[in-house]
């Protein structure tokens, strides 16, 4: 074999070596997007979250309280609940109610009707509400409250649904709410209000 064809071996031999170590590092890149894209994928995208269910600051329509030595109200207001969904699918929940509670007792409640709530939203909701004190006892801490220009209130409840992500992966998810507002009798505002 003369030199010029040993070198035209030579070179042929490197190309194709060239050629095989560019498919190899084509095939080992292509593997390795595959692997980080599934794993986002099930970190990110598939990675449930309950949504958080709350009722936000409002201003009370009608109040009318008792005495200190009388303690008693009723209130009326427009609640507005707030259903923030962080999920990448729609949370599809059933209907269900807000019980709002003073020292532990209900004294109204709001009924949150069937819906669901948008991919990475926040369904906003304005319930009317009616609350009255009747059925509170006798030697409940109202009067106290009454005479210091406050009511303090709780809200509870229970949002039960499916979070649906790609059109097929389904997740039963639960959302709680747990709210205490403290209202000032006088100007009819929430004047504090915080959720676990």
């Amino acid at each position: 074999m003369s030199k010029d064809n040993e070198s035209l071996h030579y070179m042929d031999e490197e190309a194709r070596r060239k050629k095989k170590m560019k498919w190899t590092i084509g095939i080992i890149a292509f593997v390795i997007f595959q692997v980080v894209q599934a794993l986002f994928f099930v970190l990110v995208i598939m990675k449930f979250k309950s949504p958080k269910f709350r009722v936000g600051e409002f201003n009370v329509q009608t109040l009318n309280v008792g005495t200190e030595a009388s303690p008693s109200f009723d209130m009326s207001f427009v609640a507005p609940i707030r259903i923030k969904n962080t999920n990448w699918g729609p949370f599809k929940y059933d209907a269900s109610t807000v019980s709002f509670t003073y020292g532990g007792v209900q004294v109204g409640q709001a009924n949150i009707p069937k819906s669901k709530a948008n991919f990475k939203s926040t369904k906003k909701i304005d319930v009317p509400v009616t609350l009255s004190s009747n059925a509170l006892p006798t030697g409940s801490n109202l009067g106290n409250e009454l005479s210091s220009g406050i009511i303090t209130l709780s809200s509870q409840g229970e949002l039960k649904g499916k979070v649906t992500v790609m059109f097929m992966f389904k997740k039963t998810k639960m959302s709680q709410m747990n709210c205490t507002m403290t209202i000032d009798t006088s100007t009819r505002v929430v004047r504090s209000s915080s959720c676990k």
